[in-house]
């Protein structure tokens, strides 16, 4: 199975992904842009991660790809909490994959998934205040909200910045879709 976008398809993270991952996940400007705490990894810890994704987990993780341009980023959908319907979402492309439309598309297709498939009732996700590009994609052409503010939440550059919360509903997202009919066009 895979959740399929206009251009993109979020599938399972397969083992012949780990190289591209791992390049990812040792690329400084990369992670600058992403929230949580980064270490060096190598192909060892990439593996062993590799090993602990289970469909049992609470947090899903996935890769994105584009037919002829391969893999191209991840995704996820974690901390799922089944009682209250709600969960987490984060997502990075490949910098060479960025202003194609395939964050949009991705984070489309994960709204679509969550809210029609999971049933969840909201998604929620952060993202660090000098990623504008991403606070962009999400608030002007997804539909997010900007809901609150943790000042000098992460510590990049020898600087604290601010973390911005952000969060959508299923009843925003089926406006969201009404109005711009994203998946009849």
């Amino acid at each position: 199975m895979s959740i399929k976008g206009k251009t993109v398809i979020i599938r399972a993270v397969e083992r012949d992904d780990l190289p591209q991952l791992h390049k990812w996940i040792n690329d400084n400007e990369i992670n600058a842009m992403l929230g949580g705490w980064h270490f060096p990894s190598s192909m060892n810890d990439q593996a062993r991660w590799y090993e602990t994704l289970s469909l049992n987990s609470l947090n899903q993780r996935f890769s994105i790809e584009v037919p002829g341009h391969g893999l191209v980023g991840a995704t996820s959908i974690s901390d799922i909490n089944w009682k209250d319907r709600n969960a987490f979402t984060g997502m990075h492309l490949d910098k060479s994959a960025r202003g194609r439309g395939y964050a949009v598309d991705a984070l489309m297709a994960i709204m679509r998934y969550a809210f029609e498939e999971m049933g969840l009732n909201r998604i929620d996700t952060t993202i660090i205040e000098y990623n504008t590009p991403s606070i962009e994609v999400y608030t002007r052409k997804c539909g997010w909200e900007i809901e609150g503010t943790q000042k000098k939440w992460y510590f990049r550059q020898n600087r604290y910045w601010d973390r911005i919360l952000l969060g959508i509903t299923r009843e925003k997202y089926i406006e969201l879709i009404n109005k711009n009919n994203y998946w009849r066009g």
